[in-house]
């Protein structure tokens, strides 16, 4: 590395965490003001929420790197431009390309932040948060709320849980089991399911059973009963959990599980990749960012490039969005409708580096 690649990266990184600060500041404030209904909920106060919005930060980072690299690139470089660096870099016979891979090693270092906080930091913080959260509002040690009904297939087994108080008790549930042709074989209505984590079954409570054989019905009542049911409270969690809060490594899990149990996993396979191509985003972002402080933006004011970036942010981000559905409703392969607007950063950035004079 010499020692222009590390100035331009280091002004690159330098605007780049400045542009995270407000970002982050502002996101967290709008994101604080649309909670507030939630406060006075059980204990859930402006102190919690205050602590919630906190631990927020991570995902929201994670979410916003791509244009915070975008950003960052355009501010950092655009300052050596109005001061003329470039110029003379340029000048001693160092090609804009190479000024671009001296902007890349910044985004390299952005990439590497955007795979630790999306596969480490922003689920751990985000799970913290919705524990918070919950526990507050509903109290005791709720880690996972659910206002809905969920419905979850295990097997043969169908699982409709009206109330989720944490991943390792829900309750009341109806459980529905089939048969080998997809028939109701029985129907129990359970008071409480609670996990049992030393022999990974779950004990029931509070059960009513019907089986339905031989064109007759028969029920019976039980205190306590056990089921052995595939799904563990880790599954159980990624099921309930957004994207952005669940790890790569969970992603995949849940995409097993899924495919396992023949159920749709072209959801979580769009998550998966999304995710998977963030710092490939990154990078994309970076690279796509160094053109726009050439040519006819050389002379442009710093307010005019962010906004510029920001209109670039937002479009890919509409872009990537459409991308994503399309692949859905075209069959597309997953990585096709996550990467391709990334792909296409790329090959734009090359074409308009090639035009510079």
């Amino acid at each position: 590395m010499r020692r222009y690649d590390r100035y331009i990266a280091r002004h690159v990184m330098t605007m780049s965490g400045l542009v995270a600060l407000v970002l982050i500041a502002l996101f967290s404030f709008i994101s604080f003001i649309g909670d507030v209904d939630d406060a006075g909920q059980g204990s859930f106060g402006l102190l919690k929420l205050a602590a919630f919005t906190v631990l927020m930060m991570p995902t929201a980072l994670y979410t916003l790197l791509p244009v915070i690299a975008l950003l960052g690139t355009m501010a950092g470089m655009g300052v050596l431009s109005s001061q003329s660096e470039l110029t003379a870099l340029r000048a001693s016979g160092i090609s804009t390309f190479r000024l671009a891979g001296s902007a890349l090693m910044a985004g390299v270092i952005t990439a590497t932040m955007a795979v630790a906080l999306g596969d480490f930091v922003a689920p751990w913080t985000a799970d913290r948060a919705e524990r918070l959260k919950a526990s507050a509002r509903l109290g005791g040690g709720a880690a996972v709320a659910v206002q809905r009904p969920a419905w979850l297939r295990v097997g043969n087994d169908v699982v409709h849980a009206l109330n989720i108080q944490s991943p390792e008790v829900m309750g009341p549930v109806e459980l529905f089991e089939l048969d080998g042709a997809g028939a109701l074989r029985a129907w129990s209505q359970i008071d409480e399911m609670r996990y049992d984590a030393r022999r990974q079954r779950w004990q029931l409570s509070g059960v009513s059973r019907t089986e339905f054989a031989d064109e007759r019905v028969r029920s019976n009542t039980e205190a306590a009963a056990e089921w052995g049911g595939d799904l563990s409270p880790e599954v159980l969690q990624l099921l309930l959990l957004e994207a952005d809060s669940t790890s790569i490594r969970g992603l995949m899990r849940l995409v097993d599980y899924l495919d396992a149990n023949a159920l749709d996993t072209v959801r979580a396979e769009r998550s998966l990749w999304r995710k998977l191509m963030v710092p490939f985003t990154v990078l994309a972002m970076t690279f796509f960012a160094v053109p726009f402080v050439f040519g006819s933006m050389r002379d442009s004011g710093m307010g005019q490039r962010l906004f510029l970036g920001v209109l670039i942010g937002v479009a890919f981000f509409v872009i990537n969005e459409v991308s994503l559905s399309m692949g859905q409703l075209f069959g597309w392969p997953a990585i096709v409708g996550a990467g391709l607007p990334s792909l296409a950063l790329v090959v734009a950035g090359f074409w308009k580096l090639r035009r510079v004079r």
